[in-house]
């Protein structure tokens, strides 16, 4: 597997998002590299040619990927609390900013049920548009994160035009651009983003690096920015376990997906796939995020200070 190529995840991982994507480009290109599950596209699970992949809805009876169906519906419910819960501390820094950030990871899980629950036929244009969307906010999703941090630094004061601005105009530059770049891949509008040389390697450096290094990347930063902020300026332990556990659980999650998805898969003979875990790992993951921010925020302003 060379940087940039999709050709093992696409075949190994069940449920690998981006592999709608390069489906819909062999499809359309080259249909004769389908084979097995992946040769018929009104039954075909996630994936290109994948060794495990849980069958389209209705397709033999199945229900789609409904474990991660239930999974991404019931976290809908938690983020949702989570805004409401962040709208009402009044005082605390970074509010407007992790609001931000959890709207965007609330969007991305309606989604995520379209792109990967095996519910839309693989080469069709709306599962292209959809997962070209997703990946655009999942890219924006890890700046709003690593913005959260930035703000935590006091450079520049949260709230603020100074803040709220160069955030939405970054946040849009990634969200456009993922999805340019998604969009290119499936339906090639030019050559700059593929085809994928050799065919069968299904390889697009930009889309793995927006997809899988930045997101990497801005999650290690931010914890990073985030421990230093705690402990070196606040001086304060107890919200660093907060960090650490959304940390233990964000890697808990990758590791499920990457390592563990295909086992479960095939040993559930096709009805699950490591997904559901995976969901409920970044969902437990971002209601630390939470729970680690109210604990470095005050919740009201303390009228105390502007007493004359």
């Amino acid at each position: 597997m060379g940087f940039g190529d999709f050709d093992t995840l696409c075949s190994q991982v069940p449920s690998y998002t981006w592999c709608n994507l390069f489906y819909s480009q062999v499809f359309k290109h080259d249909r004769s590299l389908l084979t097995g599950v992946s040769a018929n596209p009104a039954t075909a699970p996630v994936g290109v040619n994948p060794e495990c992949g849980i069958l389209k809805v209705q397709a033999n009876g199945s229900l789609g990927n409904i474990a991660n169906i239930i999974a991404c519906s019931l976290s809908v419910f938690l983020i949702v609390a989570l805004i409401v819960f962040t709208g009402r501390r009044k005082a605390a820094v970074g509010r407007s900013e992790l609001r931000l950030f959890l709207i965007v990871y609330l969007v991305t899980l309606p989604f995520q049920i379209l792109t990967n629950g095996s519910v839309i036929q693989q080469g069709s244009t709306p599962l292209v548009v959809f997962t070209a969307i997703h990946a655009g906010l999942v890219a924006t999703l890890f700046w709003t994160l690593l913005a959260n941090a930035i703000v935590a630094t006091q450079i520049v004061e949260d709230g603020t035009l100074s803040s709220l601005i160069p955030l939405s105009i970054i946040s849009l530059f990634f969200f456009v651009a993922t999805t340019y770049i998604s969009l290119d891949v499936a339906f090639l509008f030019n050559t700059t983003f593929g085809p994928s040389n050799p065919p069968q390697s299904l390889s697009s450096i930009p889309l793995f690096v927006l997809t899988s290094i930045w997101p990497g990347a801005a999650a290690l930063i931010y914890f990073g920015i985030m421990l230093y902020v705690v402990l070196g300026v606040l001086n304060e332990v107890r919200p660093v376990w907060y960090y650490v556990i959304s940390a233990i659980l964000f890697v808990l999650s990758q590791l499920d997906y990457f390592l563990l998805n295909n086992v479960i898969c095939r040993s559930s003979s096709t009805k699950v796939d490591g997904s559901f875990i995976a969901t409920i790992l970044e969902t437990a993951a971002v209601a630390m995020l939470y729970y680690a921010w109210r604990g470095i925020t005050e919740e009201e302003w303390d009228m105390n200070d502007y007493a004359s």
